[in-house]
């Protein structure tokens, strides 16, 4: 049912929707947001792996 979940034209349906919901203009701020966010989860789960380790 899902073995071709995301096909690329998903993706562009995706993206003009969620160009739409926030617009051009909030949508560098977004994604300034979100790739801090990953960089914070990734540095605490990083010092997670490395107290486990000791």
């Amino acid at each position: 049912m899902l073995r071709n979940g995301l096909e690329p034209w998903h993706l562009l349906i995706l993206a003009v929707i969620v160009i739409v919901v926030f617009g051009s203009k909030k949508l560098p701020d977004t994604a300034r947001a979100l790739g801090k966010s990953m960089r914070i989860l990734k540095s605490e789960a990083r010092a997670m792996k490395d107290e486990n380790a000791h």
